[in-house]
């Protein structure tokens, strides 16, 4: 049975909470940490939230902490400077050497050794058994279970993150702030791998799912005391936020999302524009523009990630992904010796994009086609194994209002993930 919830506020359908309708909900955490050391784990830029805002509301609320720090859960994204911690939060730099200057905010720091810390390990049988039917070899054995040291070093743990849809885990949020947003790469590189062995169209807005359940596994072994606020976004303001144990509350958030975020179609669609927002800089998360419309996309049809901003597939990643392409899960399989050096969770990003397919003959056979409309060039879309499209060439009103003809134009892609209703 879930645990009862500290508290909670969801908005009646189409609508969105107060600001004070949030306050209040938050206020029960006042008091409760009272002179202890907590860490408030936060997402970065490539996630909506009113994060300004809500960062505001928990340092008030929790004023009477011993100490108080944020971190943003960064997993495998780039470490974010210092004008865009301040961005993030909401901060102005004056604000941050006065009236915050007693608030830490960090980056988590995924490759640093000495940042982390072993908490247990999830033996190979224990990763079998969650794996089901889709545990694989390349899997690998027992998995290292490490952490950023801060979270040790605190009282308490504070999540405040969104709960959406999500392309590796099912939905978003909850411990998945803790594996892999600040965990060693061991986690970050099984679950992510599980995850393309279980296909985005087998995983996408599905609650109970493999990834999710090692995730949890690993959570148990993280000894410091954790409390989510679980919110579900919409638009630019909150549909949903409930606090209290990283299950109990995940779980909430996920069944709202799966009533805000996730659009039902009567078939598929033959061609889609996905127009991946600014705050996705780096291929790397704009591939979220194919993960959450792939399920709506028909056989043989195409996706174009349309996103005239972009000119970089990873800065952290960008070498290996050159190297391999992007791909489908039976062509990394079948080829295993000339792709094992490459970390999993790589070569799961590779696939994610790719969408899923076959292996016939010695031949790859990818369900669909997904072309790249960015300033990363048609040589570089050759080499990664996309087709190409000049972004200047393309206006997406000329995609609007035809899904009659098969075509969809989805405006900011990312977030909502779009599915065709059973039986269809």
């Amino acid at each position: 049975m879930p645990s009862p919830l500290l508290s909670q506020a969801q908005a009646p359908t189409a609508e969105l909470l107060t600001l004070e309708q949030i306050r209040a909900t938050l206020q029960p955490l006042q008091g409760r940490f009272a002179g202890q050391k907590v860490l408030v784990l936060i997402p970065d830029h490539t996630r909506t939230l009113p994060l300004p805002q809500l960062f505001r509301i928990l340092v008030e609320v929790l004023d009477d902490v011993g100490r108080l720090d944020f971190m943003v859960a960064l997993g495998t994204h780039p470490p974010l400077n210092e004008a865009q911690l301040l961005k993030l939060v909401g901060l102005s730099a004056e604000e941050r050497h006065t009236t915050f200057r007693h608030i830490g905010l960090f980056n988590h720091a995924w490759q640093d050794p000495d940042a982390l810390a072993t908490v247990g390990v999830v033996s190979q049988a224990r990763v079998k058994e969650i794996a089901g039917e889709r545990w694989h070899p390349t899997l690998g054995g027992d998995v290292q279970v490490r952490l950023n040291k801060a979270a040790l070093e605190a009282d308490q743990l504070l999540i405040l993150g969104p709960t959406f849809p999500h392309e590796v885990v099912g939905f978003s949020g909850g411990a998945k702030y803790l594996f892999p947003g600040i965990s060693g790469p061991e986690m970050i590189n099984v679950t992510h791998w599980l995850g393309a062995l279980a296909t985005v169209r087998g995983t996408i807005g599905l609650k109970d799912t493999p990834v999710r359940a090692l995730i949890h596994e690993a959570a148990r072994l993280v000894p410091t005391p954790i409390t989510l606020v679980a919110l579900v976004v919409q638009g630019s303001g909150l549909a949903g936020v409930f606090v209290g144990d990283p299950i109990s509350a995940w779980s909430a958030a996920a069944d709202l999302s799966s009533t805000r975020h996730i659009v039902w179609v009567d078939k598929p669609f033959q061609r889609i524009l996905s127009c991946a927002p600014p705050m996705y800089d780096e291929l790397w998360t704009a591939g979220k523009a194919m993960y959450k419309l792939d399920p709506a996309l028909a056989d043989g049809g195409e996706l174009i990630i349309y996103a005239p901003h972009l000119d970089t597939v990873s800065l952290v990643h960008g070498k290996y992904i050159y190297e391999i392409g992007y791909h489908t899960v039976p062509y990394f399989l079948n080829q295993w010796e000339r792709f094992k050096h490459v970390p999993l969770g790589v070569l799961a990003h590779s696939t994610h994009v790719r969408g899923s397919g076959t292996w016939v003959n010695g031949q790859e056979h990818p369900r669909v086609r997904v072309t790249l409309a960015s300033r990363i060039g048609p040589e570089d879309c050759a080499q990664l194994n996309l087709g190409y499209l000049d972004p200047d060439t393309l206006n997406p009103e000329d995609f609007a209002n035809r899904e009659d003809e098969g075509i969809l134009l989805v405006r900011k892609a990312g977030e909502t993930l779009y599915r065709v209703k059973e039986g269809a």
